[in-house]
């Protein structure tokens, strides 16, 4: 919860934080137990006949913020590994099956949308070309679904100067191909940048 918030909230308070945790899309993916636990603290809050409690307001408001911090405690812990299993799901085979490019033609076409201004498809041809590099001097194995991270942590680990880059490049693949990330000229740069330092490394040599 953020600092600014107040330490003792009153009912509408803690029913607009439940019911704005509720309306987060990890909830929405599954009918899970958390769900119904959030459900049944808005319903908890709605009930609460609050002229004839016998309980003072300090100690209303302590219950209140109590099962407030609860809630939220359990949605943080169960909403997790479904943020986590969606980032991973981002990251999906780097090479088509049926794409039987070499890395020269690939490098050949992020080359040309480079020139258009195209950043985004300079960068995921550039990256394309990293990995179908490696396999064609047989630093990873070729193996179709592969994904650009374990693309690049299998190249890393033949290539250990370049397991950073592998990896940073990966990232960029999955946030430019299947997220939000815009690529820039400056994107483009480091992935030259690393596809000229892998081409360049032996496996087991430092360069």
């Amino acid at each position: 919860m953020r600092a600014d918030l107040p330490v003792v909230p009153d009912r509408d308070t803690a029913r607009d934080w439940l019911g704005s945790e509720l309306q987060r899309p990890e909830y929405a993916e599954r009918e899970s137990l958390l769900a119904r636990l959030l459900n049944w603290a808005l319903e908890w809050l709605n009930g609460i006949d609050w002229p004839d409690t016998s309980m003072s307001g300090p100690q209303l408001g302590a219950v209140i913020a109590v099962v407030v911090v609860v809630v939220l405690l359990i949605a943080w812990l169960v909403a997790g590994p479904v943020r986590l299993g969606r980032e991973r799901a981002r990251s999906a085979e780097v090479l088509d099956g049926d794409d039987a490019r070499t890395a020269a033609q690939m490098r050949a076409a992020a080359d040309a949308a480079a020139s258009s201004g195209d950043w985004r498809t300079a960068s995921v041809e550039r990256f394309r070309a990293v990995v179908r590099s490696l396999e064609e001097r047989v630093i990873i194995e070729p193996r179709p679904g592969r994904t650009a991270q374990e693309a690049a942590a299998d190249a890393g680990l033949r290539l250990p100067d370049q397991a950073a880059g592998l990896r940073s490049g990966a990232d960029l693949f999955d946030g430019v191909e299947y997220g939000d990330r815009v690529a820039t000229a400056a994107d483009d740069a480091d992935l030259r940048a690393l596809d000229a330092a892998v081409t360049a490394t032996r496996p087991g040599v430092a360069v």
